[in-house]
Parts: structure tokens; C-alpha cells; sequence
């Protein structure tokens, strides 16, 4: 009985080395944790004290913003409006674009006559040059 007694106590004792320094770690990690908690707490009543103090210039801000995106929406109708009268001319356009096709095709028609008589006229003078070179030598006697 004497020695369960003893081996009890030794036992007893490894327990305490081990309890007591955990016990003194859990109680300042929860001191810790109090603190950090109350820390928390401070700074989460700023932070409700400097969003209440600035609410009524966010207020008003938010009722500008609301204004300008009114604003916004009359220049997208105006221009949605605008928009519409454009496609409506571009409409136009088709025939005109028909047109101009028409006078491109006489434009090209005017331009391939042009280059002819070019070489017409090309043509035209190598022959009174060759009509000089003919007519000029036998002619050459005469005294003008």
C-alpha cells in the first residue's frame, strides 16, 4: 500500500509540472484574448462615432450623385435621339452611294478616252515627224 502511496505522489507530481504551466499559459492567453477583445470594442465604438459624423455629408453626396445619373440618363435619350436621326440620313445615303458609283464609272470612261487621245496625239506627231524627215530633205534645195 506504501508504495501505491509513493507511486501515487510521483505521479501527482509529474501532473503538476505539467497542469500548472498550462494552467498560468491558458490564463494569459485568456487575459490576452480579454484584451484584444476589448481593444476590438474601442475601436469598433470609433469607428461607429466617425461614421455617424460624416453620414449626413455622405447623404448629401449621395443625393448629388443621384441628380448627376439624372442628368446622364437626359444626355443618353438626347443622344440615343440623335442617333436615330443620324440612322436616318445614313438611310439616305444609299441612293447617293448609287450616284457616285455612276459617276466614278464615267469618271474611269472620261480618264481611258483621255489616255487614247494621249496616244493619238503620241501617234500623230511621230508621223508629222516622219512626214518632215520625208518631205524636208527633198525640199531642202529651196531657199526659205
Amino acid at each position: 500500500m506504501e508504495r501505491l502511496s509513493e507511486v501515487f505522489e510521483s505521479s501527482a507530481r509529474r501532473w503538476e509540472l505539467i497542469i500548472y504551466p498550462s494552467m498560468f499559459a491558458f490564463v494569459v492567453l485568456a487575459a490576452y484574448g480579454f484584451f484584444l477583445i476589448y481593444r476590438l470594442a474601442g475601436d469598433v465604438h470609433y469607428l461607429a462615432i466617425s461614421v455617424d459624423s460624416h453620414m449626413s455629408v455622405l447623404s448629401n453626396n449621395m443625393q448629388h450623385m443621384s441628380e448627376n445619373i439624372g442628368q446622364i440618363t437626359t444626355n443618353i435619350r438626347t443622344m440615343t435621339v440623335s442617333l436615330d436621326s443620324i440612322e436616318h440620313k445614313m438611310g439616305t445615303l444609299q441612293p447617293i452611294l448609287a450616284s457616285m458609283e455612276s459617276m466614278d464609272k464615267s469618271i474611269q470612261m472620261m480618264n481611258t478616252s483621255t489616255q487614247d487621245m494621249t496616244n493619238t496625239t503620241r501617234f500623230m506627231q511621230y508621223d508629222m515627224h516622219r512626214l518632215n524627215r520625208n518631205v524636208g530633205k527633198p525640199l531642202s534645195f529651196m531657199p526659205w
